[in-house]
Order: C-alpha cells, then sequence, then structure tokens
C-alpha cells in the first residue's frame, strides 16, 4: 500500500513539475507564434495578393512573381547591387576582423585601451556614422578628396559616382568591424596555449603557427562570423535611407531590402512587398545551405579528433 501512495505521489509531483516547466514556456512559445509564425504565414499569404495597407487584400496569383522578374526594371539591379556589397563587405571584415583580434590578442601594457578604440564604431548609432561618413566622402569639401588633393592625388565623387559607391560603403562598413574583432578576440584566448608550446618545441615561426593552430583551430569561429555576416550583408537597408538617398546613384545602392522599404511604404505595394521578402529569404536560405553543406571540408571541431 505505502508503495502504491509513493508511485502516485512521484507520479503527481512529476506532473507538477511538468506543468510549471510548460508554464514558464508558454512565454516564449506564444511570443514565437505571435511574432514568427503568424508574420510568416501572413507574408506569405499577402504575397500572392494585391493589398495597399487599406481595405481587402485581393488575391492575384503569382501576378506579384511576374511583374517582378519580367516587368520590373528595378528588381534585377538591386539583386546585382547587394551581391556586389556582400562581396565586397564580408570577406573584408571578415579578414580586417579577424587580423585585429590577433594583433590584439597579446599582454601588453594599454592594450584594453586599444581594444577599446576599435570598438568604439561598433557603439556608435548607425545613422549618425553614416551621416559622418557623408561629410567625409562629400566631394567638395569632405576630408578624403581633401587629402587626396593635398597629396596630388586624384579626387573621386565616392557617394556620386555608380562606379565607386558600394567600394565607398564597403570602407564604412569595415570602420565598423569592432564586432567581428572581439568575437575574434574571445575565440582566440580560448585556444590552448599548449598547442602553440609544442610548436615551438617543434620549432615552428610565428607564421607556422599562425597557418597550422590559430586558423583552423578558430575556423568554428570564422564559419560562424561567415554566416552572420553573410545574412546581415544581404539585408543592408541603412545606407541607401541615409547616405545615398533612395538607392542613388543610377540604382547602384538600390539594395533588395532597400526595394522592399521602399515597395511597402513608398509605393505602398503591400504585395508586392512580401514577394519580395519571400525572395530575399530565398536568397539567404540558399547561400546559407550552400556554405553549411560545405563547411565540413574546412571546419575544424577539436571534439570531432
Amino acid at each position: 500500500m505505502n508503495k502504491k501512495v509513493t508511485t502516485r505521489n512521484i507520479g503527481q509531483r512529476r506532473m507538477r513539475e511538468g506543468f510549471i516547466g510548460y508554464m514558464f514556456m508558454l512565454p516564449t512559445v506564444i511570443g514565437f507564434c505571435l511574432f514568427i509564425i503568424y508574420p510568416m504565414i501572413a507574408s506569405g499569404y499577402y504575397a500572392f495578393t494585391e493589398y495597399s495597407g487599406f481595405g481587402r487584400a485581393r488575391f492575384v496569383g503569382l501576378e506579384n512573381f511576374k511583374w517582378m522578374f519580367f516587368q520590373d526594371p528595378t528588381f534585377f539591379p538591386s539583386i546585382r547591387a547587394t551581391l556586389k556589397y556582400v562581396i565586397y563587405t564580408v570577406p573584408s571584415i571578415l579578414i580586417l576582423g579577424f587580423l585585429l583580434a590577433v594583433l590584439l590578442n597579446k599582454s601588453m601594457v594599454g592594450i584594453r585601451v586599444f581594444r577599446t578604440i576599435y570598438y568604439l564604431p561598433v557603439v556608435i548609432p548607425a545613422v549618425a556614422s553614416l551621416v559622418m561618413w557623408k561629410f567625409i566622402f562629400e566631394p567638395d569639401y569632405g576630408l578624403i578628396n581633401g587629402m587626396l588633393t593635398f597629396f596630388n592625388l586624384p579626387t573621386c565623387r565616392w557617394l556620386q559616382d555608380p562606379n565607386v559607391v558600394i567600394q565607398a560603403l564597403t570602407i564604412i562598413a569595415v570602420w565598423g568591424c569592432g564586432g567581428s574583432m572581439i568575437i575574434f578576440l574571445s575565440g582566440l584566448q580560448s585556444v590552448p596555449a599548449d598547442l602553440y608550446e609544442a610548436a615551438e618545441v617543434d620549432g615552428a615561426g610565428a607564421i607556422s603557427k599562425f597557418f597550422h593552430i590559430t586558423i583552423p583551430m578558430m575556423t568554428p569561429v570564422l564559419f560562424l562570423q561567415l554566416i552572420t555576416g553573410l545574412i546581415g550583408g544581404f539585408q543592408v537597408l541603412t545606407p541607401s535611407l541615409v547616405i545615398t538617398l533612395n538607392g542613388a546613384p543610377n540604382l547602384a545602392t538600390n539594395f533588395l531590402n532597400f526595394q522592399i522599404y521602399r515597395s511597402a511604404f513608398d509605393l505602398r505595394e503591400y504585395g508586392y512587398a512580401m514577394a519580395l521578402v519571400w525572395i530575399l529569404f530565398f536568397i539567404i536560405m540558399f547561400f546559407t545551405v550552400i556554405i553549411f553543406r560545405s563547411s565540413e571540408n574546412y571546419v575544424y571541431y577539436e571534439s570531432e579528433n
């Protein structure tokens, strides 16, 4: 009898603990359904409708996608501008952030000051930093052209020239590589010191240790930064709104995310904007899947060996 009572009490206690656990999970589940699942389902529906944000949405089937691929003169330039931005910025931020982390992964007097200086651009509001860079790149009285003139070098209309505007935006993006630097620095400090000590015993130099220890041990962090940088690069929007004014010059900064913003809030074509959102989603997913599938060829996990 006592055994049955004890078993029943244990079962009741487990049910009570399970109920309490589910109650703690409930706010997260509700938030996920309300702010993730429902918006995805709604955007999927509106992508096949003509909807201005007022009144009823009218179902039009694939008309939004037909217009996008065959009639919209700004769609493919926006894809091209976005891909060009990603190709320029993502590798640049990865390389410079990693090299800065390697340089700052030292034990010396004042190293924390240098780490703080390189990280400061990350904490500056994006709009404020873009306005500052807009004045720096100003062709007539900007700092960069002023320095080029001082050294008798040719100047450039940075933000007004479609051939170099992406390079100018890349400089701005690289200026804020402190976020990647901090993550790389954290990864470098977790690399076992005995690996370097063993390499020194074997006579390995600094360059050999960098390519045969540092880089292989940092590949998981590099992989993470590549994925997050890729996703962030495809979602670029603020430079088009602040620094180049609505995708100028000549649609060179008419990024896909800006195309979505413009369609939704300027043209009031919410259905078409949702169709663009799903195209952006599939583009990001396509490149992410490729990177994940190929990661086993270059990402080293110490626990697997």
